[in-house]
C-alpha cells in the first residue's frame, strides 16, 4: 500500500521509499525515512495535496510523492 491510499485518521510505518535521485533525496529530506510513522490528517477534495504529521510536525506532500511511499 502506498501513502496516497491511507484513509484520513489512520496512522502508518514507512517500509520503503520508491524512486531515484533528486525525488528521493527531497522525500527523505522531508523526514519520511523507514520505520518512520506517519498520521494522515487530511486529504484535499481532489485528493491533492495530503497532509500528514511526521515527527511531530505537518506537512504537506502531493499525489506523486505520495505514490513514492511504501506504507504498512
Amino acid at each position: 500500500m502506498t501513502l496516497r491510499e491511507v484513509k484520513t485518521g489512520q496512522t502508518v510505518t514507512v517500509e520503503k521509499l520508491n524512486g531515484d535521485g533528486a525525488v528521493k533525496r527531497r522525500i527523505m529530506d522531508m523526514g519520511i525515512t523507514k520505520g518512520t510513522e506517519i498520521y494522515v490528517r487530511k486529504v484535499a477534495p481532489l485528493g491533492d495535496p495530503v497532509e500528514i504529521t511526521v515527527r511531530g510536525y505537518e506537512l504537506s506532500v502531493r499525489k506523486a510523492d505520495a505514490e513514492l511511499v511504501q506504507v504498512k
